[in-house]
């Protein structure tokens, strides 16, 4: 066989490998990785069929497998990221103010979240985006005490506030500038990981759900599997679709948009992605263009619909912060939203990851 062949061979059967070993439900970090790339592995699999077109169209034995698996990587990967493009259906309506009601700007809240990357140094430049951009709710995560420090002038701003810096990189800075009626700081299943609930009162009066959530990603320097992670995000995900009136789950889940566990948590929860039918919003990684994905999330109950979302300037983080603003609309449109529902073995899948991880 021609080297050149060989070559494609090899790079097809790579690709096509690399795209589908996502689809092992096993929780190790070296398959879990595999979630992640799916638009680089778009990309290298349109430029493999290229290749193949303008270098040889080999259609004998064995080269079929160039062809046939890297159409079938495209196909796969356009299922996973169709629904992020403006031709889905939206997930969260987009908001209108109905004739002759005014209660908008009462029920509106408007959420800033940044991994700031604990390391980082630029502590002013996030300072100065929140003072610009002036969220009603300021979710900072990496936070330590000296970024809790750097950002004390924004207390002036959020007199509810709950800070839980720590040096583990898993530090949480909550801000907000309407009243916490209630709030626990939690580690639901690893001891130096927290998470954080409260419930905010909006200035109609309404209380609102809030999850602050940064979960341990799988990786080599963090955690060998998965699933604590997934564990953490489901636990959150079955208390959520316990809780009547409005919820918002926000922060780093350290997972991908379009993974497989992302996809149960919405089932779980019941909770909205306002991304389905808008776009991707890559957070990370902020240096490389060429490497990033969203892991940076807000999930909504249907009782919202969403002002605007938006990917903000990079403040020296590996992560772009997210600002979104969203409207509570009640639960007569919440009933007209299509909510995701547990399929199957869903429940089973989600209970036996929660007793792997707790066990």
């Amino acid at each position: 066989m021609p080297t050149l062949d060989v070559i494609l061979l090899a790079y097809s059967i790579g690709i096509t490998v690399a795209s589908f070993l996502n689809l092992v439900r096993l929780d190790y970090w070296w398959i879990r990785i595999w979630d992640f790339p799916h638009l680089q592995l778009t990309l290298l699999a349109a430029l493999g069929l290229l290749g193949w077109l303008l270098l040889g169209h080999h259609m004998d034995g064995i080269l079929l497998i160039v062809p046939t698996g890297l159409l079938l990587t495209l196909v796969y990967q356009a299922w996973l990221v169709y629904p992020f493009t403006p031709f889905h259906k939206k997930q969260v309506l987009s908001f209108s103010q109905p004739k002759g009601k005014t209660h908008a700007e009462e029920n509106t809240i408007r959420v800033l979240t940044a991994n700031v990357f604990m390391e980082n140094t630029h502590m002013p430049e996030v300072l100065a985006l929140a003072k610009k951009h002036k969220p009603d709710v300021l979710l900072v995560l990496e936070a330590n005490q000296e970024w809790q420090n750097k950002l004390a002038d924004l207390e002036d701003d959020y007199p509810f506030r709950l800070l839980h810096p720590l040096e583990n990189t898993y530090g949480m800075l909550f801000y907000s500038r309407f009243p916490i009626r209630f709030h626990e700081l939690r580690f639901l299943i690893q001891d130096d990981i927290p998470s954080m609930y409260a419930q905010l009162e909006l200035p109609s009066g309404q209380l609102v759900h809030f999850y602050g959530v940064h979960p341990m990603p799988p990786s080599p320097t963090e955690h060998y599997r998965s699933t604590e992670r997934d564990a953490e995000l489901l636990l959150v995900g079955k208390e959520a679709r316990t809780k009547s009136g409005p919820i918002i789950v926000a922060g780093d889940l350290n997972d991908v948009a379009w993974s497989h566990t992302t996809r149960l948590f919405q089932r779980i929860s019941g909770l909205l992605d306002p991304r389905i039918g808008r776009g991707l919003y890559n957070t990370f990684h902020a240096n490389y263009f060429f490497l990033r994905w969203p892991l940076d999330h807000v999930f909504v109950s249907p009782h919202f619909q969403l002002q605007a979302i938006r990917r903000l300037p990079n403040c020296g983080s590996d992560h772009f912060p997210m600002l979104i603003s969203l409207t509570y609309v009640g639960e007569r449109i919440a009933k007209n939203v299509e909510i995701p529902q547990p399929e199957s073995d869903d429940l089973k899948e989600a209970n036996e990851k929660i007793t792997e991880a707790e066990g």
